[in-house]
């Protein structure tokens, strides 16, 4: 017992101790934010893997529609449901079944 009171009045021993609780947690930098700043840090690079593969699959289309006029029709058909003045359209749409 005396040790830990002779270790509680060393001035850099509670200097050190009190600047360490202060960088842990009362900090605007503390462990807490560190760690919320990290798993934001994730989330928005796996948002930029996903936005540069959607880009790349954006630019592939746009540079087959430049090039080729049939791609051009297929593209409208799909993706807008155009249709020629003689056609008919149905668009089938699978339900998916629910979950109970």
């Amino acid at each position: 017992m005396s040790k830990l009171l002779q270790l509680f009045k060393n001035k850099y021993f509670v200097t050190t101790f009190a600047f360490v609780v202060w960088m842990l947690f009362f900090d605007k930098n503390d462990v807490l934010s560190q760690y919320e700043y990290r798993s934001e840090v994730k989330k928005l690079e796996t948002e930029k893997e996903f936005y540069s593969r959607e880009i790349e699959i954006i630019k592939k289309d746009l540079n087959e529609l430049g090039s080729n006029l049939n791609t051009a029709e297929k593209f409208a058909r799909e993706k807008y449901f155009m249709k020629k003045d003689n056609e008919d359209v149905f668009v089938i749409i699978k339900e998916q079944p629910k979950a109970e």
